[in-house]
């Protein structure tokens, strides 16, 4: 099959799927048939994501594809696609959870009051985050960046009337000080897109410099280190800030975490797929991708480079912290799993951005010597991505079950909902970090990532980790403890049908067995299974088992109440974009209202130009009398003005 079918058919079957809900969305019988032809194009995009997982190659320079025609002639942005390592698997993630989060979303959705708006923009972002992750050039990606952007406002506020509470994160009438601490879906909405933006506009302008500087946008092709040391090091940091401004915010890291737990106000299945596979997971891929390609454990030599992967080793390992902290105090089911996520992500950034100091050992990946640490960076968010999704999914379906978003349940409704309880158990035994399961591996070669840090002088990354992991566990182990063993028992109990939500979350933990399971065969993995035997990653392993079963046991501590409402309120940071930041920004309004626009004004229209305007006029009019005499002497006084400027030249040339 041509490759250029392959791609179309990959991007565009979602969103042309969707299409015919669109076109009929008043006609309410075949908005409810309908999705399930949405559902089939998501569907044809994982088959070719196999096809090209299985059938494409995977070294350069063959794996990049280039389009036969030039987009935008003389400027280097061309449709440039990539089947590297990481795009083939990323790919088949990304296409698999959103298929397999829609089949859920038929029992989910069925019923909503917009479905039409609900599959396009779901479709949509699946065809964006394909589009992020096969891009080899710059602004390509960009492209589908933006496409992530405007559809996760579409269903991120998808149910924009706020008329059921349920949709709500926090608790209605709430106050902390002078703010509410409850936020409606409507708002969720802004605040994501608003979030995104504000971190978008410096990458763009980061990816227009790096045209400008390297004159190329392919990340595979752009001489890295070469561009560094052009820039120098105040400018390779600038570059990069700009750049890390638009995934972090993306990716909710420390301060941009905000809009991530709002985000929950949307459907779960949108939760599902915005914190797995797409999304929040863009930033963190996207950052993968370009240290794979910068490879900054060979450019020590390059000014500034060691300050930016520094920065962003504390911004992901203080984020993971933070992140698995706040959650400790949550009872809302989703926001509980959001606060998690940022943990997770904070950790791929930290283990991808230790890569900077990691030379040995370095793998050969596709002819490509690649760091550990970035390999596992990737390999977590495999993981994490199933893991996670499953939770949500569960959740979910919980939330369908007892109409509330709190966790609730014990061994009563768990014995009713024996799938749903299984998954969980699954899910997080799977995703902690616990021996022997699948991200014991990989937890434990990022363990080892930063023990190498040890040498060189730094100790904190290692705590920060041994403190998340830790931390971590408990809060999975806390929601599945409060959902099914030592919840409160719940109010209503609606546990008719589901058969598709639960195939759904079925479906997807099952992908955590294959990927343990290529743990143990893949070559490039063969570092993790090593890890996983030394001493003391049996002993973290064994640290991560005993607080999970800990939480399990005594998933709330009553007199740690006070502490964990702190934790609840996300240690007040929705202080920093609820009150400070809009303060800060009516301050500059006002000052740009009343003496800004003024100034122009007065500039422009009242003062400075209308006064030259006119005293050029009054002198015009001075001049044009309607008298000979007037003119003549006018001209003679210009004659003898030039014959005096071409005497002073003339003598100053004869001396």
């Amino acid at each position: 099959m041509n490759e250029w079918v392959v791609f179309a058919l990959l991007f565009l079957s979602p969103v042309v799927s969707s299409i015919p809900i669109v076109l009929l969305y008043k006609s309410r019988t075949w908005t409810a048939r309908l999705p399930y032809l949405s559902v089939f194009g998501i569907f044809i995009s994982v088959l070719m994501s196999l096809y090209i997982f299985f059938n494409f190659p995977a070294e350069l320079p063959d794996c990049r594809f280039v389009s036969p025609y030039t987009w935008i002639p003389g400027t280097g942005i061309d449709i440039v696609l990539i089947t590297d390592y990481l795009s083939r698997y990323m790919g088949v993630i990304t296409a698999l959870i959103a298929f397999f989060i829609g089949l859920y979303g038929l029992d989910y959705m069925r019923g909503d009051y917009r479905p039409a708006w609900y599959w396009f923009f779901f479709n949509l972002f699946t065809a964006s985050m394909l589009l992020v992750v096969y891009s080899d050039n710059l602004f390509l990606l960009f492209v589908g960046w933006e496409g992530l952007g405007a559809a996760s406002w579409g269903l991120i506020g998808h149910w924009f009337r706020d008329d059921d509470e349920i949709a709500y994160v926090g608790v209605p009438a709430r106050k902390v000080g002078p703010l509410e601490f409850c936020w409606p879906p409507s708002f969720g909405g802004w605040r994501a897109i608003s979030t995104i933006r504000f971190g978008d506009v410096p990458m763009f302008f980061a990816i227009a410099a790096i045209w400008l500087f390297a004159g190329n946008l392919n990340i595979s092709e752009i001489a890295w280190g070469e561009l560094f040391m052009k820039l120098g090091a105040a400018g390779t940091i600038i570059l990069c800030s700009m750049l890390l401004m638009g995934l972090f915010t993306k990716s909710a890291q420390v301060p941009f975490s905000e809009w991530l737990m709002t985000a929950m106000t949307g459907p779960t299945t949108v939760s599902a797929l915005l914190h797995s596979a797409t999304m929040v997971a863009a930033g963190a891929y996207v950052f993968i991708k370009l240290t794979w390609y910068i490879q900054p454990w060979t450019l020590h030599s390059v000014p500034g480079l060691d300050v930016v992967y520094l920065f962003v080793l504390f911004v992901g390992l203080l984020s993971g912290l933070y992140g698995a902290l706040v959650a400790t105090g949550m009872l809302e089911r989703k926001v509980l799993l959001a606060a998690s996520t940022m943990s997770s992500l904070g950790l791929m950034f930290g283990s991808a951005a230790a890569s900077y100091w990691i030379t040995e050992p370095l793998m050969s990946v596709c002819g490509w010597e690649v760091s550990l640490a970035v390999l596992v960076a990737f390999w977590y968010l495999a993981v994490h991505a199933f893991a996670k999704a499953s939770l949500f999914l569960v959740s979910g379906h919980l939330i369908h079950a007892t109409h509330t978003r709190f966790s609730v349940g014990n061994l009563e409704f768990s014995s009713k909902m024996k799938v749903t309880f299984a998954i969980t158990v699954i899910a997080t035994t799977f995703l902690v970090g616990m021996p022997p399961f699948t991200a014991y591996w990989v937890k434990s070669a990022m363990d080892e990532v930063m023990e190498h840090l040890l040498h060189e002088g730094m100790l904190l990354p290692l705590i920060l980790l041994l403190a998340t992991s830790l931390t971590y566990s408990a809060i999975l182990a806390r929601f599945t403890s409060l959902n099914f063993i030592k919840g409160e028992k719940p109010k209503h109990e609606h546990l008719e049908g589901g058969n598709l939500m639960k195939l759904g979350y079925v479906l997807m933990a099952s992908v955590l067995f294959i990927l343990w399971y290529l743990i143990f065969v893949s070559e490039e993995t063969e570092k993790f299974v090593h890890a996983g035997y030394v001493s003391t990653s049996l002993l973290v392993g064994i640290a991560i088992l005993v607080a999970y079963l800990g939480a399990i046991y005594k998933p709330r501590i009553y007199s740690l109440s006070a502490i964990g409402t702190f934790f609840n309120d996300r240690m007040y940071l929705p202080y920093l974009n609820d009150y400070i930041i809009p303060r800060i920004g009516f301050f500059v309004a006002h000052l740009v209202h009343h003496y800004g626009n003024r100034a122009i004004d007065g500039f422009f229209n009242t003062k400075v130009m209308p006064g030259l305007f006119g005293l050029i006029s009054r002198g015009i009019r001075a001049i044009q009398t309607g008298y000979l005499a007037r003119y003549i002497r006018i001209v003679l006084g210009v004659v003898m003005f030039i014959l005096i400027l071409v005497s002073i030249g003339g003598v100053h040339l004869w001396l």
